[in-house]
């Protein structure tokens, strides 16, 4: 058993061999948190409260017959609207008489052994009921006749509390949700470093670390999409925390569309956490007996520094939320046609790139943007999933087919989300993208946003995409969405319903997505939205695999793949190889230093063979034999980060697999310097009292993890790297 309840002290311990989340009722009533951290074997210490005897300010309960108790400093689970608490609360509502006030007392709980699917979203899950155990807390406001059923399960064998909310309408008349959050945490002091993952497009992921001070912080999208500004992930980290030492509390929202993270730092020092779908432009209509399901957080604890975090969510992610056919299978090496033609190409030029990738060793060749009908340029016929014949005089079934007989799969880009003004669709159906009406339209990227909220519209793009993929044989999709949501409405929607359309929207996006991927189980489907747009938890849950950034300079990737593994493994991770000048930049970067950034993940290459020279495309050749030699480690192997290229001139990484027999070091040196220091990396993840080898040159596991190995002393010039193997042996 990994929950509890103890009756005599009204305490609910959820716990396994790492971590210990307890909480307790107090006096019955209020459900409060009273500690998450390392494993404990019980908490018997009575709650301190600040405001004991302290002034009305801080009000207290009606009746209450403890008047140094008041919800304002109370560490919560569920914190109301306006009865008390002025901090944020967790959720928000118009009732029929126009008013907000809302407080929730305990009404009942149930414990069961697994863990129950979330209605029409995207969540972790077991395959065996033992794996975890689930505690749903009831809570209720009776004058409002309103429940909410707090929802917690713990994995018997990892550091993580998955967390998410049912709210119901139990009375008679209609009310309206203004903001339903999935998650309170209130921890008992403000001692953190807050850790983000900011960015732009082609600059996703940028690590960013600051001192948690008083008031409220947010962070969040109100793009309609997780977005390429912020991960919807932080993390509160001890000061004194880093990367291998030091408690650090992670969060990471299962959700793609809207969200919203804040942390509170209130003036009794308490430290609040707060995370939902952002209440932006967001208000849903309830019904009698109706159900608002609030998407699931997954909260991760490490008192082992950022690695074990990462360590937690990288395999959690692989094995309880990536789901079917490809979730444990290695994932070929492809290459795109995208920097190579854009959008000019004929299917005998396709086929000439194809087959000296054959002869490379490439595994998957990619069709990119411009294979349907008018689509010689980003301003038109999204919408319109027709083969273009001008280009594709056989389609693409006769080109998939050819292709597929050199010895390559298959792969072809769609943006199914999106419309041109200027196609078939939008002159048939000019009411279908998100838009005001009567109200001018933004336009991004020469194209509006569908409207995913609406069946019709799913119905259509659903039957387009089918009538390809039932005739094509296609084995790997790269799924696009290029532009954000603005004008956010829904032309058919009632008045008091319109600010459910985003919710709606991403809503009906998981649904065409579960009818698809199961009806097309065997295809790769690669996530995208101009690079890392959309890359969230969310997504993997139905596409194993995302395009991490459009940008493929070898030198800014370091950090963008260098912080996105912070929460997403390799095998998750997309990174190409691409020429140069590079295309988003204009860096030249050595041949060597772009293979090994790019190899440090889902390997695959964008590059125009024709242009490149015959003694890179035999490195290149030799680059593709070493990948797939060492696959299964880069792709599921245990990731340790070394250096930090935000931190440094540098950034190392190690692979590590399960039997601890071989390991994978990369080290990097980004620009050079005259006279310079001998840099020296300490390893991770070897086992202690075992012989390893690298090259001649024989070590101790522990020797390689204390003293380490000094790496750049040959280096020379900019973008230098390095790829060391280290084996395992019987002795010295």
């Amino acid at each position: 058993m990994t929950i509890h309840f103890d009756e005599n002290k009204r305490q609910f311990h959820l716990f396994n061999e790492s971590i210990s989340y307890v909480m307790e009722l107090y006096r019955g009533t209020y459900l409060l948190q009273t500690y998450f951290g390392e494993r404990i074997q019980a908490f018997t210490q009575s709650l301190p409260y600040p405001l004991k005897d302290r002034s009305s300010f801080s009000p207290n309960p009606k009746d209450w017959p403890d008047r140094g108790f008041s919800l304002d400093s109370a560490l919560q689970e569920i914190p109301g609207y306006d009865t008390g608490d002025y901090r944020e609360s967790i959720c928000a509502f118009t009732f029929c008489d126009g008013t907000k006030a809302v407080g929730f007392s305990y009404l009942e709980h149930t414990i069961f052994q697994g863990k129950k699917a979330l209605d029409g979203l995207p969540a972790t899950y077991v395959e065996d009921d033992e794996e975890a155990e689930t505690l749903e807390i009831t809570m209720i406001d009776a004058k409002r006749q309103l429940k909410a059923v707090l929802s917690y399960t713990i994995f018997a064998k990892r550091s993580v509390i998955t967390k998410s909310i049912r709210y119901q309408n139990m009375g008679n008349q209609v009310l309206y949700i203004n903001k339903a959050l999935s998650s309170c945490l209130d921890l008992p002091d403000a001692n953190f470093d807050l850790l983000q993952l900011p960015g732009a497009w082609a600059n996703e992921k940028q690590l960013k670390r600051d001192r948690l001070s008083m008031g409220v912080h947010v962070l969040d999208s109100k793009r309609g999409a997780s977005s390429v500004m912020q991960q919807p992930f932080m993390a509160l980290m001890r000061p004194e925390a880093n990367e291998h030492s030091g408690e650090v509390y992670g969060f990471h929202f299962v959700y793609s569309g809207n969200f919203k993270m804040a942390t509170e730092f209130s003036f009794f020092e308490q430290t609040r956490v707060l995370i939902g779908i952002n209440d932006h432009n967001f208000s849903w209509k309830l019904g009698a007996n109706e159900i608002f399901q609030t998407p699931e957080v997954v909260c991760v604890y490490s008192n082992k520094g950022l690695n074990s975090l990462s360590s937690t969510f990288h395999k959690l992610y692989r094995e309880r939320l990536a789901r079917g056919f490809h979730k444990y299978q290695e994932r070929p090496i492809l290459i795109n046609n995208w920097e190579s033609t854009y959008f000019d190409f004929t299917e005998e030029k396709l086929l000439a790139f194809t087959q000296k990738a054959q002869k490379l060793g490439v595994e998957l060749f990619v069709l990119d943007d411009g294979w349907f009908e008018g689509r010689n340029s980003d301003t038109t016929s999204l919408g319109d999933w027709i083969v273009d014949k001008k280009k594709l005089p056989g389609g693409l079934k006769q080109l998939a087919k050819k292709i597929q007989a050199e010895g390559l799969k298959f792969g072809l880009w769609f943006e199914p989300e999106m419309i041109s003004e200027n196609s078939q669709l939008f002159e048939q159906h000019p009411d279908w993208h998100l838009h005001v009406t009567d109200y001018p339209s933004s336009i991004g990227r020469n194209q509006y946003v569908l409207d995913f909220s609406r069946s019709e519209v799913r119905e259509e793009i659903y039957r387009q995409v089918t009538q390809i993929l039932d005739n094509v044989p296609i084995d790997y999709i790269k799924w696009d969405m290029n532009r954000n949501m603005t004008e956010v409405a829904s032309v058919l929607r009632e008045t008091d319903q319109q600010m459910e359309t985003s919710h709606r929207y991403i809503l009906g996006l998981y649904e065409f997505l579960e009818k698809l991927t199961n009806r097309y189980p065997t295809i790769l489907f690669e996530n995208c939205s101009g690079g890392g747009g959309r890359f969230d938890p969310g997504m993997v849950y139905y596409m194993p695999q995302s395009w991490v950034s459009d940008n493929t300079d070898a030198v800014e990737r370091l950090k963008i793949q260098y912080g996105n593994s912070l929460i997403f493994p390799s095998v998750m991770t997309c990174a190409h190889l691409s020429a140069v000048p590079n295309h988003q930049v204009g860096r030249i970067t050595p041949l060597d230093t772009r293979a090994a950034v790019a190899m440090s993940a889902n390997f695959g290459l964008m590059i125009d063979l024709e242009k490149e020279s015959s003694v890179d495309i035999d490195k290149i050749a030799e680059y593709l034999q070493w990948y797939k030699k060492n696959r299964q480690l880069l792709q599921f192997g245990d990731f340790y980060r070394l250096l930090s290229p935000f931190e440094s001139n540098h950034a190392s990484w190690v692979f590590v697999n399960e039997e601890k027999s071989k390991a994978i070091l990369f080290f990097f040196e980004i620009l050079a310097n005259a006279n310079k220091p001998f840099i020296k990396v300490k390893l991770k993840g070897l086992q202690e009292s075992a012989v390893y080898q690298i090259q001649e040159q024989t070590y101790t596991g522990d020797e390689l993890m204390k003293f380490g190995l000094y790496l750049n002393e040959e280096l020379f010039g900019d973008f230098q790297s390095k790829i060391i193997e280290i084996n395992r042996i019987d002795s010295f």
